[in-house]
Formats: C-alpha cells, structure tokens, sequence
C-alpha cells in the first residue's frame, strides 16, 4: 500500500510513517518544518524512518506547492498537517491557523477529489467538543469549539464531510483525544511536565489542575488511523484512550515515576476545555480500535525515550496513578514527589 503523510515530521506523524512503514506500506512523507518549535526536533522524528529506501520525504508546504504532484498514485491519504495549539490560536495568530489548518485541508481534499485514494483519513481533535455536557462524549454530541484552533479543526471536518456526501471522497475523520508519547510536541503539557520532573523549569499548571484529559497514547492512535484508512468506515470517529485522568493525577504520576516536579500555578485560560472523555464505541465497531496502552505504561515510555533519558527504575514503573497533594492557591510554587502518591 502506498500511503502519503502530510505533517510527517511531527509528533503523531513521524509515529505514523514507522508505524506504516513496519507494517509493509510505501509512505511520502511531507512536511513544511514551519517554527511553532525547533525544526530540528522534527528532523530527528524522522531520523528512523529516513533509513528505510520505503520512505521518500518531502520538504513542501502545502499552500504554495501543487498537492496533486505529491498524492499522484496513493492508495491512502493521511493528513496530519496543521496549525497546533490552543491558547496561541487567538488574535494576530489565528490567519497562521486559517490557512494551515482550513485552506490547505481544502487543496489537499481538491487534489484527492481529482486521484481519489481508496481512503483520505484526517486527523481531527476533540477540541472540537469545547465544553461537552456528556461523557463519555459520542460523537452524537453537537460540537461546541471554544478555542480558534477547535474552531479550524471542525471546519476541516464539515470539508471532508463535504467532499464525502458531494463528491464521493472517501474521507475520515478522527478526532484525538490529548495524544502522549515519545516526542511530544515540547509545548504540550505531559512534555514540559517530564521536563520539570527532570530538573528543568517549573511546570506552569493553569486552573486548579482538577480538569480531565482523555490521555491517549500515540501507538494506540496510529494503529487506529491505519486501520480505519483499510477498513469500510467513512465518517467520524473518536480515538481516546478510555480512562481519563485529572491533571494533578498526571504531575503526581510523573513525581513519582521521575522525580519531584515543582508547580507554579496561574489562572485557567480561555480556549481550555474543562473535561474531556471520549466514546469509543462507533470506532471499536467500525474498525476494532481498542486502546491498550496504560497511562503509567504510557509515561514510563516517555521518560525512557527521552532526550536525555528520564528513564525510572523498573521497581518504580509499575505503580499505579493516585491522587495528588492539595492544591496550593494560586501563584504558589509546590515541589510534588513520589510521596504525594
């Protein structure tokens, strides 16, 4: 199977194009590097995959190069490509999240419509839901974006839905429930949280930390997106990882796997969604998604793969996720350990 995947030196995309890539699949992987952070991490992403003569890698940006040249003879389209983030995505910024996250959904949807693969799989986000009322949240629940970005992202939705119901593409859309793992993009919260296990800046916690988040990990969501591009399923779908935490249960769980995290706390911000959790039943029937890797699991694999490694004793790997200290008021600093599990 030959499979193009735009935004291939990212985070989840370099986890992608491996992922196809053991599994047998020829994959083009196209990526702009833009700055949102160091384009040099998203070139080490890529380092795997850039030994394997299956994988060809193109430095092209969507909105200025012709899409139909780089998807010409793709069974799969996996489009990852985008604008992160949600609390930059407000003001002067948004036009950056307008033209990466819509209009180049938009050329690479024109382009398929004209070579249609046999699936074109989009990677969506719960921010989509905003504040949701239901959890587990279906896919039933009318979304409410209450960030930009959820903005961009459901409008890159009602395209593949678009080009779906007029003109026959056969488009999916998943939306990922707060994705972890090795190389998470750095500005992301389980990222700067192992960092500040590891020695490095405070953890910058906004809110009172007692908001939850449907942790998902990377492997489980890559395997989701490949087998979703090879089965019958068009539509949309959640990926979540089916057991969501707060974050105070995260920090504690990273204090007790790495060691002490010190917490500076500050006012929730706007665009944040107070509680996620996915319902995972429309994709564990359409094309079997079962996500099997636990969040401790999950972090221990991140601390271990570190650059520089992080990784815990195997003694502390296995303990499971507790609660954490009370929380401090606003503006405090707290040093949190294993202890405080």
């Amino acid at each position: 199977m030959r499979a193009v995947v735009t935004g291939a030196a990212g985070f989840i995309g370099s986890h992608l194009c491996e992922h196809l890539l053991a599994a047998g699949d020829e994959v083009v992987g196209v990526d702009s590097l833009t700055d949102h952070y160091d384009p040099a991490v998203k070139r080490r992403n890529l380092a795997t995959a850039l030994t394997n003569p299956r994988f060809t890698f193109h430095h092209e940006d969507l909105l200025s190069t012709d899409p139909a040249r780089l998807i010409t003879g793709a069974d799969v389209v996996y489009h990852l490509a985008g604008q992160p983030g949600v609390r930059p995505s407000w003001g002067a910024h948004f036009a950056l999240y307008s033209d990466r996250n819509v209009l180049a959904t938009q050329r690479l949807l024109e382009a398929a419509r004209a070579r249609p693969p046999a699936k074109f799989v989009y990677a969506s986000s719960s921010s989509v839901y905003g504040n949701a009322l239901g959890r587990p949240t279906p896919e039933t629940t009318h979304p409410q974006p209450v960030s930009p970005y959820g903005v961009t992202k459901l409008a890159g939705e009602h395209l593949c839905e678009l080009y779906r119901t007029v003109h026959g593409l056969p488009t999916v859309a998943l939306r990922l429930f707060t994705v972890y793992g090795p190389r998470q993009r750095p500005d992301m919260a389980l990222a700067r949280l192992l960092a500040a296990a590891s020695g490095g800046p405070a953890f910058r916690l906004y809110g009172d930390g007692e908001q939850t988040r449907d942790f998902t990990y990377v492997t489980d969501v890559v395997t989701a997106m490949r087998a979703a591009a090879r089965s019958p399923f068009t539509g949309v779908a959640n990926i979540g990882g089916g057991r969501p935490v707060t974050v105070n249960t995260a920090v504690a769980a990273f204090a007790r796997l790495v060691g002490p995290v010190l917490v500076t706390r500050h006012p929730a911000v706007p665009g944040d969604a107070r509680h996620t959790g996915a319902d995972i039943g429309r994709a564990r029937a359409a094309f079997g998604f079962r996500p099997r890797t636990e969040l401790t699991e999950g972090l221990t694999a991140m601390a271990r793969e570190a650059d520089p490694p992080s990784a815990p004793p195997l003694d502390r790997a296995a303990v499971p996720v507790g609660a954490p200290p009370a929380a401090p008021p606003d503006g405090r600093r707290v040093a949190w350990t294993g202890d405080d599990l």
